[in-house]
C-alpha cells in the first residue's frame, strides 16, 4: 500500500492532522482496497519561510 507525504504549513493542530490522516486512509482503502493498517502518511510542517511559489516566499506575501 501507499505511504502519502502531506507537507503543509506549520501550524496545524496534532487533532487537524488526526483527522486529516483519518479521512485520508479512509479515502485511500475505498479507492485501492487493502487495509488501513497498511496506509502510512507522513506529516511535514514547513515554515512560511522556507516555501515560495512564484519567486515569492509565503511569509513575505501578504496574509489572507
Amino acid at each position: 500500500m501507499p505511504t502519502i507525504r502531506v507537507e503543509l504549513f506549520e501550524g496545524r493542530t496534532v487533532d487537524q492532522k488526526r483527522a486529516l490522516a483519518k479521512a485520508l486512509t479512509e479515502a485511500t482503502v475505498a479507492t485501492l482496497g487493502g487495509s488501513s493498517e497498511a496506509v502510512d502518511i507522513l506529516f511535514y510542517d514547513i515554515s512560511r519561510e522556507d516555501w515560495s511559489t512564484g519567486g515569492t516566499l509565503w511569509i513575505d506575501r501578504p496574509k489572507a
